[in-house]
């Protein structure tokens, strides 16, 4: 979900596992020349959905880490390009820490430019919590819990699978 911490866990993650990290918000930006939200401005969420897909269906599986945008998860055919890529984790934070941290961001939110933001983004998590639940690794993210800690549980969960 937005402002769970992706980007910020996924490189202190990519740096446990000497991986390289990848973002497929950047990938994006690149690819088309504009910042995500003029991206939603200009293509609607329905093309910019479709983007992402391209971007995954693009991508080889490989020794890396890869954050998402959040709502990637709802479309069902990238569920199938998360398994072939490799493993999918869940950074499941509470809705008061994703309110506090978006709130403080000055990145704009394409799905949260509307006066009652904290109600929108309430109802979005809601509506893919279920999509989120999928992933094969799941942390709960405690509100004050630093982002090398997240990381390093991730990484356990990783090294243990892999022996």
């Amino acid at each position: 979900m937005m402002g769970s911490g992706k980007s910020t866990v996924g490189r202190a993650l990519a740096s446990l596992l000497n991986y390289p990290f990848e973002d497929t918000d950047q990938m994006l930006e690149y690819r088309l020349g504009r910042h995500i939200p003029q991206l939603f401005k200009l293509y609607g969420e329905e093309a910019f959905r479709s983007h992402e897909t391209a971007i995954l269906k693009g991508l080889e599986p490989a020794e890396r880490v890869l954050a998402t945008g959040g709502g990637i998860v709802l479309k069902p055919e990238n569920w199938t390009e998360f398994k072939r890529l490799g493993k999918t984790v869940f950074l499941d934070v509470s809705t008061e820490l994703l309110s506090s941290r978006l709130g403080q961001s000055n990145r704009k939110r394409p799905l949260l430019q509307t006066e009652n933001w904290e109600d929108k983004l309430s109802d979005l998590y809601a509506g893919r919590r279920h999509l989120y639940e999928q992933a094969e690794i799941i942390v709960k993210v405690e509100d004050n819990q630093p982002i090398e800690d997240v990381a390093q549980g991730i990484f356990e969960v990783i090294r243990a699978g892999q022996s």
